[in-house]
């Protein structure tokens, strides 16, 4: 059996053996054993850590140390990336620990290759915004996720971000010439075939909002989900499945 996750805690534990600076806090270990029993007897917890309490290693060891598989839900796609890029590899070092990982963003974050190669083809765009397709298309030779995190001269709000992702409307699916080398295909591919994955809060809810529509799902199914920063959850549920009603209507 599994050895305890809070003795990757202790003062000559894993974590302090392995990440410099760590000290062992009463209020981790006691918030680690707490998520630690949620997972094994598939319970509900609501736990609130102060700051300062180190939380994000409090759940990812047992998450690592899980019988199934488990979904870690951030608040923003920023948390999301430091979380994955960032705590995970040093925890996951630190434990000699190796399951399978994977970051899952909405579709809006992955480089459509296809439409890439229309927009380059389109007489409208400018010369600056051929510049920076040409500067998009030269990091396409390189990754090897397609998220668009990873190119930094791209900010989020670019108006050629819609010209160069996909949507569900202008998705050509298996029509597509580029299909077999589909980053959103790809990144969805590594989910199901992994042991903990990361998403957001957006991407949990349209997954939950696509179930219920009966259209299929976006997330591997999972045996337990973990939804870090979740007092943000109302704000993302109310935009899913809230109905807005103003005086004069």
């Amino acid at each position: 059996s599994q050895p305890s996750a809070v003795m990757a805690f202790a003062a000559d534990g894993a974590l302090a053996n392995n990440i410099k600076g760590f000290a062992p806090r009463p209020q981790q270990e006691e918030l680690t054993a707490a998520v630690e029993q949620t997972l094994r007897t598939r319970h509900i917890l609501v736990a609130e850590a102060g700051t300062g309490t180190g939380k994000t290693f409090a759940y990812l060891v047992p998450a690592l140390q899980a019988e199934e598989r488990v979904i870690i839900s951030t608040g923003t796609r920023n948390l999301q990336d430091q979380l994955f890029h960032k705590d995970l590899p040093l925890v996951r070092k630190a434990l000699g620990r190796s399951p399978r990982v994977a970051l899952l963003k909405g579709r809006s974050n992955y480089l459509c290759r296809q439409r890439l190669a229309e927009a380059l083809l389109d007489d409208q765009v400018s010369m600056t915004q051929r510049r920076q397709l040409q500067g998009v298309e030269r990091w396409m030779q390189k990754t090897r996720t397609g998220d668009l995190a990873e190119h930094s001269s791209l900010s989020d709000d670019s108006p050629l971000r819609p010209q160069i992702t996909s949507t569900t409307d202008n998705c050509q699916g298996q029509e597509c010439p580029e299909y077999e080398n589909c980053h959103v295909l790809k990144a969805r591919q590594r989910a199901q075939s992994a042991e903990l994955v990361v998403v957001n809060h957006h991407l949990l809810f349209a997954d939950m909002a696509l179930k219920e529509e009966g259209f299929g799902e976006l997330l591997p199914g999972a045996g337990a989900v973990i939804v870090d920063e979740a007092h943000q959850l109302a704000e993302t549920a109310g935009q899913f499945f809230g109905e807005s009603i103003s005086s004069r209507q």
